[in-house]
């Protein structure tokens, strides 16, 4: 009986010192999607400098050129995503975010994109087939998540709930999925899974998903905007942030470097709401 009253004990104390070690001050918001989240435009000067300590990236993967191991916080100096990805709305969302919050507020995010891919890859049951169906360029990206893209993202969300609080999911997908009319639900269930395996409430856990490049600049795949609107209708939870006047790169399917950062603080305007600041 002793002995039990002992681990009884013991167990209470991990229990409190995991909670006292977990910072409320600190929220984490989980990025996924594909080359516009992953980040295709170079970053700049001006990207690299004044970014505030108390923003930082979970690095994903091991990235040896940037003196970072996977699984280990650093401040989120880009790139955020792999090794030699570009800039992203991640970069300028946590900026935005930290100038309006109190200066004892942290941020981390933890980015797990891959260019090119469709929403079936971020589906736990079913990726497996969707990547043995894919290009070589696609599948050598994704072994670099150790084949698991969304497997990754679990695992870094579960190290960084140790550290702070998961406020929010971004997402910026849909340029492979285009006039897919399957979206928003393949969505969900990508959304509902997260939820599930890291025992969020969704009440309290919103999702950002970025419009593509709009009409308004020629973007080739602007179709999927209309998709991407209806999601709030799937999702209860889920907000659609403009793209509209976004400056995109030649290709009108990527934003520059301009449109990046514009997207990003959008992203962060409606957190900061959603968040009550």
């Amino acid at each position: 009986m002793k002995r039990v009253y002992f681990l009884i004990i013991i167990g209470l104390f991990v229990s409190s010192f995991n909670a006292f070690s977990q910072d409320k001050n600190f929220y984490i918001f989980l990025s996924f999607g594909q080359s516009n989240m992953e980040g295709n435009a170079k970053f700049e000067a001006q990207d690299t400098v004044n970014v505030d300590s108390r923003f930082q990236v979970l690095e994903a993967v091991d990235c040896p050129n940037l003196g970072r191991s996977k699984g280990n916080w650093y401040t989120a100096v880009p790139p955020l995503c792999r090794c030699r990805t570009g800039l992203t709305p991640v970069d300028y969302f946590g900026r935005a975010m930290l100038a309006n919050l109190p200066e004892n507020a942290r941020i981390g995010v933890i980015n797990v994109s891959i260019g090119g891919c469709k929403i079936e890859l971020f589906d736990k049951d079913n990726y497996e087939s969707y990547v043995e169906k894919s290009p070589n360029w696609l599948k050598n990206m994704v072994k670099e998540y150790d084949g698991n893209p969304y497997g990754r993202l679990v695992e870094m969300a579960k190290i960084a709930q140790k550290d702070g609080v998961i406020k929010g999911i971004l997402l910026h997908q849909g340029e492979s999925n285009t006039n897919d009319s399957l979206w928003t639900k393949k969505v969900k269930l990508v959304y509902d899974n997260l939820m599930k395996d890291l025992h969020l409430k969704p009440k309290k856990v919103p999702l950002l998903a970025g419009e593509t490049v709009n009409a308004d600049q020629g973007g080739i795949c602007a179709s999927m905007n209309k998709i991407i609107a209806t999601l709030p209708e799937t999702i209860k939870n889920a907000y659609v942030i403009s793209s509209s006047g976004c400056t995109d790169a030649a290709d009108n399917l990527h934003f520059d470097a301009a449109g990046y950062r514009e997207l990003g603080k959008r992203y962060a305007e409606k957190m900061l709401s959603l968040m009550g600041f």
